[in-house]
């Protein structure tokens, strides 16, 4: 080969739209293993048949870790090697088709090129390619078939995230951005910032071949524990230092804060957060992924598939255990086979990347198979019984009086946990229910014994537990019933409405005294402050249903609710001779609406005015109004625009110009917040044409 460096053609244009990378944004050559692309050099004085190629990735390359490959010229393509074929020569460059095997190790690679009749001299550098997963390809472990999903799953980067609780399912949109400026070299350098790389690069690299491998490390890296990751946790309801979890609109600006900082947690994020950032990751190396809501999810943290909560005399929740159930919690699936548990296990798995629990020493989750957890094979691997809980749990409420101890079974239920399992739906912007593919029908026989089953693997079955209830327990039958029943909107801004209703079950009267309370919560349901609490003494004839309304007016709740607009109600009912009652419910309130217009056509490279419309619709001044606005291939990065206070019913109209450049249907992001408004969010469907 001659002294001169080869100039090399990576027909960065044509080899995109092959391998499905065309959205990225990069001067470099990105493609799909198990599928040729084709470069042309020149510089090269040799006979192509004495060609040598050298592709390498990871910090020390060999051919024994799969993580470096040798190969000449050949005729065909190899199925289970790297291999290159000749397209075409000309007087001076040569044109090739170059192939890797379906299971290669993704990553950043070094191509160099070596004739092999010249003696020993060193091998000439081509460049560097990335590699990604190619779901696209029959013999890569992330095929899909369905080529909708694939485009959904791997190149769609707007996603909605359902959130509220399971009265009021409610939703927001993210921009995922896994095609955005950088954001591939942070993915990139996020593999080489976890511990196992840490510990050992070589066998680290060389194991990136395997999505279950990568999922479960990405997982640990997400998170900021352990390994100074991307995102750290907060669930305090006091997010001075940072940014309120409920206030990011996209991963974009998450991942480009971390990698700008050195490396250092970014502040701060909950459940959606980490989910949403680790769709953003795997989806950009080629991963099929998605964002996955289960509403009424258990936080097992003792592996007992029982989640206790503790209420005092007043009925105040005590907040005694690790166990909680959240009003709703998001995490991800990915889409990939499971050659370690056999083939009926292949399909979508389940990542955590929310720190809850450790798995193997540090706070990772997951791929758990969700066929294996809708069977109740809660054995395999990984993190199965801490998934089959959050979905499955048994629910016990006690009653739990400090000075003495002693704790007193309310209720137990066991159809309280895992409801409206919820993702987004492919092509579309609505929600699809996939609880059936979680669990069996709830109340039905093969639900519980599949519950039984999973127990019985646990060794739970055979093992006493002191802290559960007597059967005795769990079989004695209230003399009441109450429910919270809600009598007006839902609205921040607007008083809260409701009727306790009770009912004597028993045909002799019943003397009552309730006890009633109201706090403010995060969306975990961990309580943050006390806003209201008040106690009766009722007597019901036989039989009888009595109504009491409550009303907790706006002033009384404003100063002490969490960006997640959550209360909790409860009522303790002291039945006289009989046993205690509880009533609760997890009230989600709405946010005012807010309203985008874009006013006239959107077009390629074309101004086009958008308007933001919000009515302040309580009778008092809100200030520091901050308008954030971000969408992909609408507007670079983010455009934050400050609004000025408005008065009682004033109405704000918001004028700001976009510049499209890239054709297509798009969509607009709109958070805004001031003083008594956290983060009211939006997304419009913006069509672009030519």
């Amino acid at each position: 080969i001659a002294a001169t460096q080869p100039s090399t053609n990576w027909h960065l244009k044509e080899n995109a739209r092959d391998h499905h990378t065309s959205k990225f944004s990069s001067k470099e050559l990105i493609v799909r293993r198990g599928q040729a692309f084709v470069i042309t050099f020149s510089g090269t004085e040799q006979p192509e048949q004495n060609l040598t190629f050298i592709a390498e990735t990871g910090p020390k390359p060999s051919k024994l870790s799969k993580t470096q490959a040798t190969f000449g010229i050949s005729s065909t393509v190899s199925k289970e090697n790297w291999s290159a074929v000749l397209q075409s020569t000309s007087s001076n460059s040569v044109s090739i088709s170059i192939s890797s095997p379906p299971n290669a190790v993704i990553g950043r690679y070094k191509l160099s090129v070596q004739s092999t009749s010249s003696g020993s001299s060193s091998p000439a550098n081509l460049g560097s390619f990335v590699l990604l997963f190619n779901p696209w390809s029959s013999g890569d472990d992330v095929f899909m078939s369905n080529k909708a999903e694939c485009e959904e799953y791997v190149l769609e980067e707007f996603g909605i995230i359902f959130a509220g609780n399971k009265n009021h399912i409610n939703s927001f949109g993210w921009n995922f951005g896994q095609f955005q400026e950088d954001i591939l070299n942070i993915c990139l350098s996020m593999m080489d910032r976890s511990l196992n790389y840490r510990q050992d690069p070589a066998t680290d690299v060389s194991h990136r071949n395997d999505p279950k491998y990568l999922g479960r490390v990405l997982s640990a890296v997400v998170n900021a524990n352990d390994d100074q990751g991307v995102l750290l946790g907060n669930w305090s309801g006091n997010y001075e230092g940072g940014k309120s979890p409920s206030s990011w609109t996209g991963s974009g600006e998450i991942l480009q804060n971390w990698k700008k900082s050195g490396f250092r947690p970014v502040r701060y994020g909950q459940c959606w957060v980490f989910a949403a950032v680790l769709t953003t990751v795997l989806r950009c190396l080629g991963i099929p992924t998605r964002t996955i809501t289960n509403f009424s999810s258990a936080h097992d943290a003792d592996g007992n598939l029982r989640v206790d909560e503790f209420y005092d005399a007043s009925g105040n929740n005590l907040n005694r255990t690790a166990d909680s159930i959240w009003n709703f919690h998001v995490w991800n699936e990915s889409w990939f086979s499971r050659s370690d548990l056999g083939l009926s296990y292949s399909g979508w798995q389940v990542l955590d990347a929310t720190p809850q629990e450790e798995s193997g020493g540090i706070y990772q989750c997951g791929p758990a198979s969700r066929k294996a957890i809708k069977e109740g094979d809660v054995d395999l691997d990984y993190d199965c019984p801490f998934v089959f809980a959050e979905v499955n749990a048994d629910c016990m409420y006690w009653n739990y009086d400090p000075t003495t101890g002693k704790k007193t079974l309310l209720f137990s239920k066991s159809t309280t946990i895992g409801q409206f399992i919820s993702t987004k739906g492919v092509g579309r912007d609505d929600r699809v229910d996939v609880t059936n593919d979680y669990k069996y029908e709830e109340g039905s026989t093969k639900e519980r014994d599949i519950f039984k089953k999973a127990r019985k693997k646990l060794g739970l079955e055979d093992k006493f537990d002191p802290t559960a209830p007597t059967p005795q327990e769990i079989d004695q039958k209230p003399d009441i019933s109450g429910k919270f029943k809600v009598a007006g909107p839902l609205e921040v801004g607007k008083d809260l409405n409701l009727i306790l209703i009770l009912e004597n079950l028993q045909s002799d009267a019943k003397t009552v005294h309730v006890n009633m309370t109201a706090w403010s919560t995060v969306y975990t349901r961990r309580p943050i402050h006390e806003i209201w609490k008040d106690s009766i003494s009722i007597t019901l004839s036989p039989k009888e249903e009595k109504q009491f309304p409550i009303k907790i007016p706006y002033t009384e709740y404003q100063q002490q609710l969490t960006t997640d607009n959550t209360i909790q109600v409860t009522a303790l009912c002291h039945v006289e001779g009989g046993i205690q009652v509880l009533v609760q419910r997890d009230i989600t309130l709405d946010n005012p609406a807010i309203n985008i217009q874009v006013l006239g056509e959107a077009k390629v490279n074309k101004e086009v005015d958008v308007e933001v419309i919000f009515t302040n619709p309580i009778d008092m001044e809100v200030t520091d109004c901050v308008l954030q606005v971000e969408g992909n291939d609408l507007l670079r990065g983010i455009l934050q625009i400050d609004i000025p206070p408005l008065k009682a019913s004033e109405t704000s109209n918001t004028k700001f110009k976009l510049i499209p450049f890239e054709k297509g249907s798009k969509h607009l992001l709109i958070n805004f917040s001031c003083d008594k408004f956290a983060d009211i969010k939006t997304f419009k469907m913006v069509n672009v044409i030519d």
